[in-house]
């Protein structure tokens, strides 16, 4: 058998007190905590919602599926980045209702309004774009929080794989403080 496995799971730690304990530690809070923002709570938006982006960014300019997703994840601050399963059967419907039409060129299909799309994507465009609805803007503000613990569990988490014993003990000491902080700011008015 390769690597060692002594009761955590990861090949190669040791699983106990002594070198790599501490880091083991670290390591599986981090992973925990990464698992709890990474869950996407609130964040959905309904089908109607990508087929009103679609019309609103192609009323400005044809675009290919790729760029309409990094638009929509652009305009709304990373609050809402539509997957690909979602934008190409929207595509696909509004091409089938008349309202946009696809160009193959290098490989790519570009999409393009056509004059009932142009109407339809006009008359809606008094509301606002779906990246400015009220939820997407609340779920933008939502997620810098999970990002930005995301980006410390990652740095923790190579803290706790390569990282000497000091380091891990300085580590520690870090996440602690940063913890006792974050309460202080739920603790001020």
């Amino acid at each position: 058998m390769s690597g060692s496995f002594m009761g955590d799971g990861f090949p190669g730690r040791k699983g106990g007190p002594g070198e790599g304990w501490a880091g083991n530690a670290i390591w599986e809070a981090m992973e925990q905590l990464r698992g709890q923002f990474e869950q996407k709570v609130g964040t959905r938006v309904g089908r109607g919602d990508v087929r009103a982006a679609v019309l609103a960014l192609l009323l400005e300019q044809p675009m290919h599926g790729y760029q309409i997703i990094h638009e929509i994840e652009e305009r709304s601050k990373g609050a809402w980045k539509p997957s690909p399963g979602s934008v190409y059967p929207a595509l696909q419907l509004l091409a089938d209702e008349g309202f946009i039409t696809a160009e193959e060129a290098n490989g790519r299909k570009t999409y393009a309004l056509t004059d009932e799309g142009r109407a339809v994507a006009d008359a809606a465009a008094d509301t606002s774009a779906p990246w400015e609805a009220p939820s997407a803007r609340d779920s933008g503000r939502a997620t810098a929080l999970p990002k930005a613990g995301i980006g410390l569990a990652q740095a923790a988490a190579q803290v706790g794989r390569s990282g000497s014993p000091e380091q891990v003990d300085k580590a520690v000491a870090v996440l602690d403080e940063a913890r006792r902080q974050l309460y202080t700011i739920l603790a001020q008015d």
